[in-house]
């Protein structure tokens, strides 16, 4: 066979072959946490309304298209270096058609996608809204329920069948907050307040990140909504609200009593707040007062548990890249193994 013919074969080949790539690329075992294919917020599922159908135009006009080009390519090529194609003035029918119909198409697209946009852009109205305001900081999510008397961090608690409205701002740079299967995502600009609406109809832990690049750690800036029952979101409520129990005793003896007064004395105290104990009222890093309630700190990144803690207590930096010396991120503060081991027995009774 002569090079000549193996040509085609060896075409076709790899036009397979990367035809099986991308659809192996799109397939995936189980439920993926930010798959927003499968929504579970009214948000989002009208988002999920607007997507399948001018997706499904989109493969029309793309199959068509092709089909044309391909059609062109295999039953007009030259036969030989002398073939050369009729000369043909344009056809003012096709013309025509190939105008009026792709915007007749767009005009329609257009038509539903500005009504779906002001639809979900729309501020959420009611005596029974629950309003949380949201900060986007360098990298980490602040959440403060202005009517509960409640600010958190990273993990976002919501009652399932409840209209939620978040007033978002940053306290640095442009975030955007996307909880793909609750809702789309929007920008969280420094001295602007964005509004965006979200409900569960069912409890979950549903994933999200922020979406637009946001300095070293962008990445590692995730959240969590956690859509919990009507009543196991007031006894959520009910704990948030309390104050911190400082432990009491000897710090000789006790390592949580040690590690309240090492908060203290090491710094931690001008960064993070924990209300109930006194002189722990920073605003730079999240708000610590209920740590144990939440599954995942740093940014939602890590699991919290105590090798986790160790791990970061020892250098920050090392585990989540950022710029301490530029006020971006928690900096590396020499602890000792002792050290750690006392700042970690008083974090575990944040409770």
């Amino acid at each position: 066979m002569s090079p000549r013919n193996t040509r085609p074969r060896k075409g076709a080949f790899f036009l397979l072959l990367t035809l099986v790539a991308l659809v192996a690329s799109g397939c995936a075992r189980g439920k993926l946490p930010q798959d927003t294919l499968s929504p579970v917020g009214p948000e989002a599922i009208k988002l999920d309304h607007l997507f399948k159908p001018v997706f499904a135009v989109a493969v029309v006009v793309f199959v068509l298209v092709n089909t044309l080009i391909i059609t062109c390519i295999v039953r007009f090529r030259a036969k030989s270096d002398d073939d050369a194609p009729v000369q043909v003035h344009g056809n003012a029918k096709l013309e025509i058609g190939w105008t009026v119909v792709p915007a007749a198409i767009l005009l329609v697209i257009g038509v539903f996608t500005v009504f779906s946009v002001l639809d979900v852009n729309k501020r959420a109205s009611g005596s029974d809204v629950l309003t949380v305001k949201v900060v986007g900081h360098q990298w980490w999510w602040e959440y403060d329920y202005p009517d509960l008397g409640i600010t958190t961090a990273n993990e976002l608690h919501i009652p399932t069948g409840r209209m939620v409205q978040l007033e978002m701002t940053s306290a640095d740079v442009i975030h955007s907050f996307w909880p793909p299967k609750l809702a789309g995502k929007l920008d969280v600009v420094p001295g602007r307040v964005n509004y965006m609406k979200l409900s569960a109809t069912e409890p979950g832990d549903f994933s999200g990140q922020c979406a637009e690049y946001c300095g070293l750690s962008h990445a590692n800036m995730r959240l969590r909504v956690i859509a919990d029952s009507p009543s196991d979101f007031d006894a959520w409520v009910a704990n948030q609200q309390k104050p911190s129990v400082p432990p009491t005793g000897d710090a000789t003896v006790d390592d949580a009593v040690a590690g309240s007064e090492l908060f203290v004395a090491r710094g931690c105290s001008g960064c993070h707040t924990i209300n109930g104990l006194a002189g722990a009222a920073g605003k730079v890093g999240p708000n610590l007062t209920h740590l144990q309630t939440r599954s995942h700190f740093a940014g939602a990144i890590f699991p919290l548990d105590e090798k986790s803690l160790r791990r970061w207590l020892r250098d920050p930096p090392g585990m989540k890249p950022m710029n301490p010396d530029n006020g971006q991120g928690m900096p590396n503060l020499g602890l000792s193994e002792a050290d750690i081991t006392k700042l970690i027995a008083y974090l575990e009774t944040l409770k």
